[in-house]
């Protein structure tokens, strides 16, 4: 059967070839409006459009009602197979290179019949694109620039991309009859934020049985390579997947070891063998095999917790196996005990169809009740965000005195927080006067144009910012987004010196495209003193399921619970986010 992502994605390709072809505009809009329902439906889509029961959803006519019930029946749709074979499948690769529409690749298609990324690199190097409408030299500067970046993060994925694939993959593999233990290692299991591929290892006394099957299964879609103990696969979007089977004794080494990382490895090694041992990817075995009766002198391995214990060290979680001080700290009094999703009490930075979210207000307290939280802040777009429908006064008030009406039926046991996402103008002023901030529960500050200021100029433009008393906290420091764009020129330390004079939070945005601030930065915003809120940037339902990959990043930056401010219950939190105003 379908599933809602493909169909929404079939959706989008409608949208993007019939801009391409200069279609109506309002016929596009419903298009994407229609990917838009399919992404956010909370109900069974599928299985409703399969139902041929759609009548009645908002945004779905007739025309569309029918298309998408033989999508969902037959798993094809005949007026997007002759959309498609007017061009390549190529051309859906342009979409993805930033500042290209739908209009711009017309126009490159029409004018200069580019239809892929190679040819539309080698048209800019060629300087044919600077002379076409819409185009100039910066552009097609900024065009080699984007695709420059993508061939070099071409063959990584982020990190919640392929998160469905490792689920998928360990639950086969769980389920197999010849399985002892599985689980994901590599740079997945550390929590990088993206990854280049999946490892997997296994536990079984029948490994042949367990790689015949698994290179049969349908999420296979090539297989690479096919051994008696290894199989290496590509899964979807060229995921590679490498899986091992090992024995239950040979597991826990197996697993720590290619987990990695590398430098982590490299350390433990040289602990095994100052302390007379060998370790190797399958075992830890004393140089000396025996003592002088012959018994083995080999400590019995079960768990990874066996195997640090053995190397008389604690147990070192996935995440901090980065060599990036976590040995210093085992011998320095021990590692801190990490946040755990079940910590979190709620989450700030999430927006609402008033600005360029998928989900109504109401809708998203719903959805925050349903994951256990206890409050919900609401940060639309300001002003200034045009692009994204931002909020002007007027109708930032109208929002604030509407979750103030919401939260009158809450009871007290949920609350909303009216807030805002406000741009940092390029002189590090705010969108909103003073009198407005007053008016909010807490503000986020947060950069959304000018990218190609100086380093000293960017600084200093979001240190003005955060030294506002208004301001509560700083959104996705970098700019950064995964694979696409990289982050803009700024001088970190100098930003968290600022966040901790001004007792300023500073966002761990989870959004997947974002990860920012880096993980890499928050050991020294901790010693510093620099709270962390842990936000899902979400802009429909389904996005505050990132609060999971923020925790992980947390762990990984060696926060605890009392390192991030939305860990505190209500009744607690509303001094926190107070506290910078009334200073």
């Amino acid at each position: 059967m379908i599933t809602r992502e493909e169909m929404a994605g079939v959706l989008r390709h409608i949208a993007q070839l019939l801009e391409l072809k200069g279609e109506n505009p309002f016929k596009i809009r419903a298009y994407e409006n229609g990917a838009d329902i399919v992404e956010t439906f909370s109900g069974d889509f599928p299985q409703r459009a399969m139902d041929n029961d759609l009548k009645g959803i908002k945004g779905i006519g007739d025309a569309l009602a029918d298309k998408l019930h033989e999508l969902a029946t037959t798993g094809k749709l005949e007026y997007y197979e002759k959309l498609r074979a007017e061009f390549p499948n190529t051309i859906f690769d342009l979409f993805d290179i930033p500042g290209l529409g739908g209009k711009k690749i017309k126009v490159l298609h029409k004018e200069l019949g580019i239809d892929s990324v190679p040819a539309l690199k080698a048209a800019c190097q060629e300087n044919k694109v600077a002379g076409l409408s819409g185009f100039g030299k910066k552009s097609e500067e900024r065009i080699l620039e984007a695709i420059a970046h993508r061939e070099q993060y071409a063959e990584r994925h982020r990190l919640a991309d392929v998160a469905p694939f490792v689920e998928l993959v360990l639950d086969y593999l769980k389920s197999h009859p010849d399985c002892s233990r599985a689980e994901v290692a590599g740079s997945y299991r550390r929590s990088r934020e993206t990854v280049h591929d999946l490892d997997f290892i296994v536990a079984s006394p029948k490994p042949e049985a367990v790689l015949d099957d698994f290179v049969e299964q349908s999420f296979v879609k090539e297989v690479i390579a096919h051994g008696p103990t290894k199989a290496s696969v590509y899964l979807e979007d060229g995921l590679q997947c490498d899986v091992r089977v090992v024995s239950n004794d040979e597991y826990a080494c197996a697993l720590v070891y290619f987990t990695g990382s590398k430098e982590h490895n490299v350390v433990l090694r040289g602990r095994a063998n100052d302390q007379g041992y060998t370790l190797n990817e399958y075992r830890l075995a004393p140089k000396d095999e025996t003592d002088k009766k012959g018994r083995s002198k080999a400590p019995a391995i079960h768990t990874e917790s066996d195997l640090y214990e053995a190397l008389c060290l604690h147990y070192v979680p996935p995440e901090l196996r980065e060599n990036h001080g976590e040995f210093e700290a085992l011998e320095d009094g021990g590692l801190p005990t990490l946040i755990e999703l079940e910590n979190l009490r709620g989450t700030f930075h999430n927006h609402t169809t008033a600005s360029d979210g998928k989900s109504t207000l109401e809708a998203m307290a719903e959805a925050a009740q349903d994951l256990g939280l206890q409050y919900l802040g609401i940060a639309d777009h300001s002003k200034s965000s045009f692009q994204a429908n931002g909020l002007d006064a007027k109708r930032l008030r109208q929002q604030i005195e509407a979750i103030g009406e919401l939260n009158d039926s809450f009871g007290k046991d949920f609350r909303l927080f009216a807030g805002s996402e406000v741009d940092i103008l390029k002189d590090g002023s705010l969108d909103f006067d003073d009198d407005l901030l007053g008016e909010l529960d807490y503000a986020v500050a947060s950069v959304h144009n000018v990218f190609n200021l100086t380093e000293a100029e960017m600084t200093k433009r979001i240190i003005k910012a955060i030294e506002h008393p208004g301001v509560t906290m700083l959104g996705h420091l970098t700019g950064r987004l995964l694979l696409r764009r990289e982050p803009y020129a700024v001088n970190i330390p100098a930003i968290i010196d600022a966040a901790a004079d001004t007792g300023t939070i500073i966002e761990l945005n989870a959004n997947p495209w974002r990860l920012d601030m880096d993980w890499r930065w928050w050991q020294l915003a901790k010693e510093k003193g620099v709270k962390c809120a842990i936000n899902p940037d979400a802009h429909q339902t389904g996005d505050l399921q990132y609060l999971y990959f923020g925790v992980q990043l947390a762990r990984k930056g060696w926060l605890t619970r009392d390192d991030v401010i939305n860990c505190l219950p209500l009744g607690k939190i509303e001094k926190v986010l107070a506290a910078k105003r009334k200073g």
